[in-house]
């Protein structure tokens, strides 16, 4: 079976989000014995990572030390008309990634125990966020 949603996001802040919750509810997992999802961000200023959903101290840890290596201030960026966090969100989209591929087992993803799907927004206010998300498994 082939399966594909988009899934709109709300607007979040910069920072690390979990939405695991989100995209599980807008698929159709159940029944599914194995399979994979492909989760793609139609956004070049956003990304997508699996880490720790426990702990929000990893989530702030990650946006601090995001934000330390690819500094919104260098001198060397030229492309600023969209403001001065809109350069660095390209740089930060492409170390992350705009796509996660995730193996479905018995109508779940299968994460690992303190694994969460992330939402990685690297702009102050980048408004709603779109995926793409194509399910295949039988």
């Amino acid at each position: 079976m082939w399966a594909r949603a988009e899934i709109v996001l709300d607007p979040r802040p910069r920072g690390f989000h979990l939405i695991t919750d989100e995209v599980v509810s807008a698929l159709p997992l159940d029944g599914v014995e194995v399979g994979l999802l492909h989760l793609q961000i139609l956004h070049t200023s956003a990304s997508l990572a699996l880490s720790e959903n426990a702990s929000p101290e990893v989530r702030a840890d990650l946006e601090s030390w995001f934000n330390d290596a690819v500094r919104e201030d260098a001198p060397y960026w030229r492309h600023t008309l969209e403001g001065r966090d809109d350069m660095p969100a390209h740089v930060k989209s492409v170390l992350i990634g705009p796509a996660l591929v995730i193996a479905v087992a018995t109508g779940s993803l299968r994460l690992g125990t303190w694994q969460g799907v992330y939402l990685c927004e690297h702009r102050d206010h980048g408004g709603p966020r779109r995926l793409v998300a194509t399910l295949s498994g039988d």
